[in-house]
């Protein structure tokens, strides 16, 4: 009989902050912050320094855990957030139900920037594997896919003024300007010296800022269809809130203008984006992030941010129309009149030089337009930066309160959170003369609690699992580990191993200075300090019978320690403490030790690449383990001390006898190094951890692989398995802490086994989707491609279609035999209904199968099907159009298998009547479709007037209140055919 196990599944993860490898950004409402948490989205509220919701992305097929989430960008028109990840994936999610919406799947390699349209109708995304494709948001499908960048894709930004157009940059240092209604390039722009890191455009869609590698912040004029832009601009600016004090946006448009000719087209493809200049940042790092915002408090009424990837974040002011003016004619001014001094210093030619200075027309540079407000320089490297939205901001601080600008929080790399107050006085403060800046800023707030600020290298879990500790750098918390909640936060060295003491009140740190620390949880604080070893202490081990532990380190000593009480020399109270009983001298570093259940045995694994066994009472030897070749660093002996398990550098585990000395089995556990090995209590399964980011689960009695715990995104340094072995805490590099729970849910290791081929089944068709960084896929050449790509889910879904329409043809052949049947013998029974349809007629069963793929996914598992399939759904089509039922989706599946199989379908007969008959019912039903929303929306209207007469409500549009209903009845209409 096979045997059956029990699943573990990751239930939570906290620790996380906000992952230094993504940005940060505020959600519609401006009333949370959002933040990537590896693989989740934390929903912080920034005033109480909660997470108000997690975002955690659902299992794969195969049970793979989504990537790491890489980007984020919050919608403006609805509260939805788009989250890309790292495996290239990007989702869609619902921030009031906290539901994933969509999930596109284009990018062969990480997602590294997003952008949303004005109208949050689009959705753009860009990637290591330097492809930029456009997502339609409402229809939740891909539109195309932009090829042009020969490096990552670093920004991305919309401007709608004039046409619809997308401006892109990359680590080609280019910056490419491209005609979404033409879909290709329309200008490049070269000019940078290093990699371009971020671009903006700003709200009135008059400028775009670029940051790149050198110390340079570039501002380009956008000319956008040859039109007057300075009163449309300025028309813009007022309706967003500026006012007369609004950005230069008229003036710097009407003497690029004139400076250009007068005239601006689209047709003239090195008119659209014209250089103004650059302004000299106060940071030699590469810009990481460059935005604008509208910001009321400050002068002008728009902030530029330029964070660095350094420590330094500035803060430019865009000066309002008068001001950029008066900037420019000063600026001219000592201009021509350094010309005359040279002129009457050197003579004709100095003469010259100036009487052509007078003649060229003044033009609005870049430095005319910004003024630098403020430069925050944090203790640590920042790696996003977002500025508070006015709703957001204390009442105190809000519209230029006590000469209040702007709030602005940093997520810095040290897994934290800052928000800074900059303010501009009347003066300039002290200081900010040698830099420039008008104004100061200063820190409000600090959001480092909840995460360590290292990597999470030793956990402990209390002897009732209630508690959890965990120690890395500077630093040991205390965690609930049912909530993942930080109940205690105490200064420390660098810990490298941790122990509970009896009672589990206190608990003792071995640190990698040799000292072991000593903390009492109830009062939160270090109770003493031991100078145990003149090493880094590397592992601890309890004494079975609670009267103390063992510790061994790289001095090449194993200590013995008893628990006792000592006094403390400040307030003379009683506290815990220990003393040294006893010391065996060791030949090499003693990287682990552990002791025997039964009492009996100490086994200490040295450098050399051995285990040293020895009688624990008189610490005589006994056995010598050999057989790895690198150091074992983490080793654990079964509840019954029959067998012992070494993990080591050389990626293997080997399972030892303990009567003997003899290796049981030696197993290949990880692809790199074996970091932690725990028997569950009671029991010979064991967990593994290992440098390649995986937790998996063994049956040390059949030396088999039970499962695979996938979800770090670093090495896995450490484990804690609960008293019951019904809890498992992992601590890794990520800084994260993970609870893995049994469940109730049996499996099998043949299932198993299956489920690990599909994922490398999924593998290889990413590495067949895979091209060289630059290159096209093969079969995809041209400046635009698909926007989706063929995964696990789209060849299933493909798969599910054909099924269901072979089934469908069964039932339909069988009851043709029974009409034929029925005519020789009317007694003749009819055929048993096919239980795999579900009580459903075929031609249902299949609308079933295409209603349940996602709309994302559907174009690429419709391109999967071979044409005599198409052909077959084709007809299906037909009767669904007579029924008149989701005539939305029918109409997206029949154009797309029309554009699909355009060839073969022109150049088969059969298809012809088919054909006509199709194109026959879908006007029809498209029609009538048409005229259900015109008369809706008329209904709509007069109700809305009649509401206007009665109520005296202000003056609203149809236009508006179509826009504002549009994006509900779609997703209503794609719930109602199954698609999510």
């Amino acid at each position: 009989m096979v045997k059956a196990y029990l699943r573990y599944e990751l239930t939570s993860t906290w620790g996380v902050i906000a992952s230094p490898g993504c940005n940060v950004c505020y959600d519609r409402s401006g009333r949370h912050l959002l933040t990537a948490a590896l693989e989740n989205v934390c929903v912080w509220k920034i005033k109480q320094a909660v997470v108000a919701k997690t975002l955690t992305p659902p299992v794969s097929q195969t049970g793979k855990v989504a990537g790491e989430v890489t980007q984020l960008a919050a919608s403006p028109s609805a509260n939805q957030v788009a989250v890309g990840h790292a495996d290239g994936t990007v989702r869609l999610w619902d921030l009031d139900t906290g539901e994933c919406v969509a999930t596109f799947s284009g990018h062969r390699k990480e997602v590294t920037a997003l952008r949303f349209s004005r109208n949050g109708a689009l959705l753009a995304s860009g990637s290591k594997d330097t492809d930029v494709v456009v997502w339609d948001v409402v229809g939740e499908a891909g539109l195309y896919r932009l090829r042009g960048h020969r490096g990552q894709v670093t920004g991305l930004a919309f401007v709608e003024r004039g046409g619809r157009r997308l401006v892109s940059c990359s680590k080609d240092e280019q910056v490419k300007v491209w005609d979404l209604d033409t879909q290709h390039c329309c200008q490049t722009i070269v000019g940078h010296r290093g990699e371009v890191w971020s671009l903006d455009v700003d709200p009135g869609e008059t400028r775009l800022a670029t940051g790149s590698a050198d110390a340079e912040l570039r501002i380009y004029q956008i000319n956008a269809g040859g039109e007057e832009v300075g009163e449309e601009a300025a028309a813009a600016a007022t309706a967003r809130g500026g006012g007369p004090g609004q950005p230069a946006a008229a003036a710097a448009a009407a003497a690029a203008q004139q400076a250009a000719g007068g005239t601006s087209s689209t047709s003239s493809t090195s008119s659209f984006l014209t250089p103004m200049g650059s302004v000299r940042r106060q940071s030699s790092d590469r810009v990481e992030t460059v935005r604008y915002d509208i910001v009321p408090g400050a002068r002008g009424g728009v902030l530029l941010t330029c964070q660095s990837a350094g420590k330094v974040t500035e803060v430019y002011r865009v000066r309002s129309q008068a001001e950029a003016a008066k900037k420019m004619k000063r600026r001219c001014k000592r201009k021509r009149e350094k010309a005359d001094k040279r002129a009457a210093a050197e003579g004709d030619a100095a003469e010259e030089e100036a009487r052509a200075a007078e003649e060229e027309p003044a033009r609005l540079m870049a430095g005319d337009e910004l003024q630098l407000v403020a430069a925050i320089r944090s203790k640590h490297k920042a790696r996003s930066v977002a500025v508070v939205p006015p709703e957001a901001v204390g009442a105190g601080r809000r519209a230029g309160a006590g000469g209040h600008v702007a709030s602005l929080v940093l997520a810095l790399t040290n897994n934290s959170l800052e928000v800074w107050d900059v303010s501009e006085g009347s003066e300039p403060p002290e200081g900010a003369a040698a830099s420039g800046a008008s104004g100061v800023a200063e820190r409000a707030q600090a959001i480092d609690l909840p995460g360590h600020r290292a990597d999470v290298r030793a956990l402990a879990l209390a002897g009732d699992d209630s508690l959890v500790l965990s120690a890395s750098n500077n630093c040991v918390k205390i965690w609930n580990p049912r909530s993942g909640a930080c109940l205690r936060t105490m200064d420390s060295g660098y810990g490298l191993c941790a122990l509970w003491a009896p009672g589990n009140r206190h608990a003792v740190v071995g640190t990698k200075e040799g000292g072991l620390e000593l903390f009492d949880v109830a009062t939160s604080s270090r109770i003493a300090v031991v100078s145990a070893h003149t090493g880094p202490v590397w592992s601890l081990a309890a004494l079975p019978d609670s009267s103390g532990f063992v510790s061994g380190s790289a001095d090449h000593d194993i200590k013995f320690w008893e628990w006792g009480v000592s006094t403390d020399p400040e307030t003379g109270a009683k506290q815990l403490g220990i003393s040294n009983t006893r010391t065996l001298k060791m030949t090499d570093d003693v990287l682990c030790v552990r002791v025997s259940p039964n009492g009996k045995l100490l086994a200490a694994s040295l450098l050399d690449s051995t285990v040293r066994v020895f009688f624990l009472d008189s610490l005589k030897f006994f056995l010598s383990l050999y057989g790895h070749k690198l150091p074992v660093l983490s080793m654990d002996i079964s509840s019954d001390s029959t067998l012992l398990v070494t993990g080591s550098a050389d990626k293997n585990i080997k399972a030892w006898g303990l009567d003997f000395g003899d290796c049981h089995r030696s197993l290949f556990a990880h692809g790199d190094s074996v970091m932690a090995v725990a028997f569950v209590p009671n029991t010979h399964y064991l967990f593994t951890a290992g440098k390649d980011r995986l937790v998996k689960y063994w049956d040390m009695d059949k030396f088999e692989l039970l499962l695979t715990l996938e979800g770090h995104c670093a090495e896995v340094w450490c484990l804690a398995v609960g008293s019951l072995g019904d809890l498992l805490v992992s601590g890794s590099h990520d800084r994260s802490l993970r609870r893995w729970e049994r469940t109730e849910e049996p499996f099998f290791v043949e299932e198993e086994k299956e489920k690990r081929l599909e994922s490398l089944f999924e593998g290889d068709l990413e590495a067949a989707d895979r091209a060289p960084l630059g290159q096209e896929t093969p079969g995809e050449e041209g400046a635009v491609g698909a926007a989706g790509r063929k995964t696990l889910e789209t060849v299933t879904a493909a798969d599910d279609i054909i099924e269901a329409l072979d089934l469908a043809a069964d039932e339909e052949e069988r009851a043709r035999e029974y009409e034929q049947d029925k005519l020789a013998n009317p007694k003749a029974k009819p055929p048993t209904a096919n239980p795999l349809l579900l009580g459903l007629s075929p031609s249902t069963f299949v609308l079933r199968a295409v209603g349940r793929v996602r709309s994302s996914e559907l174009e690429q598992a419709l391109l999967l099907l071979p044409f005599p399939d198409a052909l077959r759904l084709l007809g299906y089509l037909i009767v669904w159009l007579k029924v008149g039922s989701q005539v939305e989706l029918l109409c997206r599946v029949a154009t797309l298998l029309m554009r699909l199989h355009m060839q073969q379908l022109t150049s088969t007969p059969a298809a012809r009547p088919l054909l006509l008959e199709l194109q026959t019912l879908l006007r029809q039903r498209v029609q009538e479709m048409k005229d259900l929303m015109g008369f809706n929306l008329a209904a709509m209207t007069h109700l809305q007037n009649g509401l206007r007469e009665r109520h005296a409500l202000p003056s609203t549009t149809v236009a508006d209140t179509a826009a504002a209903a549009v994006l509900p009845l779609k997703r209503k209409a794609a719930e109602a055919a199954g698609v999510r």
